[in-house]
């Protein structure tokens, strides 16, 4: 993943959807927690996925205030609140899948 940043990544549940495919995955990076729906391949529909990251949704809070710093659910909800929200999204959207998936 990202090699300008050594983020703190630490996946606390995984859970495969019976459902639609996919699996969820909690997680803390660095000041951040994160909840993020990941597919095995590129959505259908390329606008419902941030990028070519294969991810669906992405819910990040800063894990002291609790607050909302970035959200995608289909389409961007909340962008990101600084440059280094950005940088943890970016983060994400370039190896979970992978990680996830292993591809």
């Amino acid at each position: 993943m990202n090699g300008t940043h050594d983020y703190e990544l630490r996946i606390t549940k995984t859970t495969r959807r019976a459902a639609g495919g996919g699996t969820w995955i909690s997680g803390k990076i660095d000041d951040y927690r994160f909840d993020a729906l990941v597919f095995p391949q590129h959505a259908e529909v390329a606008d419902y996925e941030i990028g070519q990251s294969r991810i669906s949704k992405l819910w990040v809070a800063h894990r002291t205030t609790r607050q909302t710093v970035y959200n995608w659910d289909r389409g961007l909800d909340l962008a990101a609140t600084s440059p280094e929200v950005e940088g943890v999204v970016e983060f994400l959207c370039e190896g979970l899948a992978t990680l996830v998936y292993g591809n």
